[in-house]
This record gives structure tokens, C-alpha cells and sequence, in this order.
């Protein structure tokens, strides 16, 4: 019996491609994603972009620079080109221009180095000028990276600066150095005169107390600074969107259930037709889907306390694109399947490698750039980004253009397919 049993099921399986997708294929697919996101970061090619401005144009500045682009970690960019103007030639970056496109979300992170960098460089006390570090805090990986390298390269390409430094602390606490000593540190002294034309005098440094590194850095972030939980918009449109899709998957399998019943035939029948009925099915959906994501950024509002009401015009219209969108993917889903079972698994493979493409359910920053790019194929990734805009970029409607475009597209698209697949129902 047991042996019967086991022969039936077998068999089963062996039909149901579904079953065979949730059971082999979909863990495979999820394990690759994972490992491709969180071993990214030790892959060579997943470099972290930084943009450097430099104000000094001295010896000390370019040697900082070209060690930062000798690091393997780093992707660094001191010139760029004039927003609109993509055909224009690129100029050096200044501060202005590096704190946009951190803005922006060009870059997470960028580099000003000072003007008078060349001689407060390496200094113990809390006197001279200190590098900008210029941050978006919804990257939380990529401007303490950089902030540790700046200080690994400039330790390493500079050590006569810390050295010299030391040597005069010590003169000054401790005494004069002996014509033997002195003689021994003179190549230190005279390469940091190389660099700065002068060699400082001895008891130059002061109080250590301001001392934070070869390199002092000043951390700006450039966006989210007023925010506590700034994050929370991020989490809210991430997982709003992931749960929006198997709302609209779901709903739209009542065509299905119709199907099955046997009334979809007289339903089509009638003046409403088949476009008529999936017009109705695709205005409930979007409704539904409308509710769901103010549902949710209410309660992110209540709860976690979520700046809402300065975004209203933003959020309004990515909640209505977004949700037009998944409903009209929802009947492409549903018309694409032959029986809610099949629908059931087909979207919850789907929806699932979507939003983790998609950045549903970890940010892309957190994945290699190859991965980044796969995941602007996916409707979530699109989506995500018009709310991180909206909320933590305080961008205008007007700048939701890209986001907006894509997602419209894509509607017109699905609902195309979904006409076009619903035809064999037609001709049955």
C-alpha cells in the first residue's frame, strides 16, 4: 500500500510543473540571489562609487587621491558632467556638484578634500582644515568603507607626515632631539618639506585631544539629516509593494474561479463583453491596491512616527501608478494560468524573485552592480524608487519622470498581454 501510495505521488509530481518549481527550482533561485548579494561585496568588481572634490590641487591631495583609485573597493570619480547636458564634457567635481548627486542618489558617498589640506594634514591637535565626507545615510555600508580607507592610504602613502608630527609632539613634551637623532629623521623632514615647502618648527603640535586619525573627517549627510527613522519610508514601500503584488495575483484569480464555475461564458456574452469584464476586475484591483498602500503608510505613520503629511503630492501619485501597475500585472498572471493553483504557484515564484531583485526585501545598494541592473528589469525596483525619492529625497512630482514613465509603460504593456491572453477564453 505504502509502496502504491508513494508511485501516485511520484506521478503527481511529475505532472505538476508547479510543484516541481516550489519545490526544486524556486530554492535554487533564491539561494543564488542571496549568495550573489551578500558575497558581492568581497567580489572584485563590486566597487564602491565615490566621488572626490578637491579644493587643495596640491602635492598631498592628488597623492590622496590616486591612492584612493589604486584601491581595488573603490570606483573613484573626480570629474562629472553638468545635469542636462549628457553630451557636454565632464569637468572637475566641486562641493556644490558632489553634494547634488549625493542628493540625487547618484553616489552614497563623497570626498571634499579642503583647501590648506596640504599642511593640517596629520596634525595632533584640532586645529586645520578637515576632509568632508559627504553621506546618504539610507547606505549605511559605504561611508564608514571609504571613511576607513581614506585613513588606510593616507597612513600608507604618507607615513613621513605622521612621523614628522610625532617627532615634534615629542620635542615638545619630551625634548630636543640629539644631532644623532635629528640626523637619522632628516629624509622624513625633507620629504614633508618636499611636499609643503616649508618643515614646521619643532613644537609646533598642541592638544591631542582633537586628534581622530592621520586624517580628520567630518561626516555631512546630505540627506535624511532631519530624520530619525527615515528608513521607515523605505520598509514601508518595500514591503507594501511586495504584499501589493500577491493582493493583485490573488484577486485577479477570480477569473479563474469563473472559469471554473462555468459564468465567465455568460458573462462574456452580454454587452460588457470581455474587455468589459476585465476593466471591472482591473478598476477593483487597483482600488484595492490603492487602500492597501495608504493602509500601510498610515499605520507607518501612527506607529513609527513617518513624515507623511510634507509628501502628499509625491506619495499620491506613486501610489496610484504603483497600484494600476500590479493590478494590471495581476491580470496578466491570471490570465496567463490555467487554474488558481497553478496561479498560486506561478505567482509566488515570481513575486517572490521579483522583490528580491526588485529590493523588496533587502536594499540593491546592498548588491553588486550587475545585480543592480538585473533588478531595474523587475516592476518593484522601479516602484521603491519613486517612494526613496519621495520621502527621503524630498524630490517633486516633477522629478518622479523616470520612475513614473517606466511604471506607465509597463501598465500599458500588461494590460495589452492581459487582453491578448484573455482571448482563448473568447474561443472556447
Amino acid at each position: 500500500m505504502i509502496a502504491t501510495l508513494l508511485r501516485l505521488y511520484a506521478l503527481n509530481l511529475r505532472r505538476d510543473r508547479v510543484a516541481q518549481m516550489m519545490a526544486f527550482l524556486l530554492p535554487v533561485v533564491f539561494f543564488s540571489i542571496f549568495a550573489l548579494v551578500f558575497g558581492g561585496r568581497r567580489d572584485a568588481t563590486a566597487k564602491i562609487p565615490v566621488a572626490i572634490a578637491d579644493e587643495d590641487h596640491s602635492p598631498t591631495s592628488r597623492r590622496l587621491i590616486a591612492a584612493l583609485a589604486a584601491e581595488p573597493g573603490l570606483a573613484v570619480h573626480t570629474t562629472a558632467r553638468e545635469p542636462g547636458a549628457p553630451r557636454a564634457p565632464e569637468t572637475a567635481l566641486t562641493r556644490a556638484r558632489a553634494t547634488q548627486q549625493v542628493h540625487d542618489g547618484t553616489w552614497s558617498v563623497a570626498l571634499v578634500l579642503p583647501a590648506g589640506l596640504d599642511t593640517s594634514i596629520a596634525r595632533f591637535d584640532d586645529r586645520g582644515g578637515r576632509v568632508e565626507l559627504l553621506a546618504d545615510p539610507s547606505d549605511p555600508v559605504a561611508p564608514p568603507t571609504v571613511a576607513g580607507l581614506l585613513q588606510k592610504v593616507a597612513i600608507t602613502v604618507m607615513p613621513e607626515r605622521y612621523a614628522a608630527s610625532g617627532l615634534r609632539q615629542f620635542e615638545r613634551y619630551a625634548g630636543g632631539l640629539t644631532p644623532r637623532q635629528r640626523a637619522a629623521v632628516r629624509p622624513w623632514l625633507d620629504r614633508v618639506a618636499a611636499d609643503t615647502g616649508a618643515v614646521a618648527p619643532a613644537g609646533a603640535g598642541g592638544d591631542t585631544s582633537g586628534f581622530q586619525g592621520l586624517v580628520r573627517v567630518h561626516r555631512t549627510d546630505v540627506v535624511g539629516a532631519t530624520r530619525d527613522n527615515g528608513m521607515v519610508s523605505f520598509y514601508a514601500a518595500a514591503i507594501a509593494v511586495m504584499f501589493l503584488l500577491f493582493t493583485s495575483s490573488a484577486s485577479a484569480g477570480a477569473l479563474l474561479d469563473e472559469v471554473e464555475a462555468g459564468t465567465l461564458e455568460r458573462v462574456i456574452s452580454t454587452r460588457a463583453g470581455m474587455t468589459g469584464l476585465l476593466a471591472g476586475k482591473y478598476l477593483s484591483i487597483a482600488l484595492l491596491g490603492v487602500l492597501q498602500i495608504v493602509v500601510m503608510f498610515a499605520w507607518a505613520k501612527l506607529a513609527f512616527h513617518l513624515g507623511l503629511a510634507g509628501h502628499l503630492a509625491g506619495f499620491a501619485v506613486m501610489t496610484v501608478v504603483t497600484a494600476a501597475t500590479a493590478a494590471a500585472f495581476g491580470l496578466v498572471l491570471a490570465t496567463l494560468c490555467r487554474t488558481r493553483a497553478q496561479l498560486s504557484g506561478v505567482a509566488t515564484v515570481v513575486i517572490l524573485v521579483m522583490s528580491a531583485l526588485g529590493g523588496s526585501m533587502f536594499p540593491r545598494f546592498l548588491m553588486s552592480e550587475t545585480l543592480q541592473r538585473a533588478g531595474l528589469l523587475t516592476f518593484n525596483a522601479w516602484a521603491l524608487d519613486g517612494f526613496v525619492k519621495v520621502f527621503w529625497r524630498n524630490a517633486s512630482v516633477a522629478e518622479l519622470g523616470p520612475q513614473v514613465g517606466v511604471l506607465l509603460a509597463c501598465l500599458g504593456a500588461f494590460l495589452i498581454l492581459a487582453r491578448l491572453l484573455a482571448r482563448r477564453w473568447e474561443a472556447a
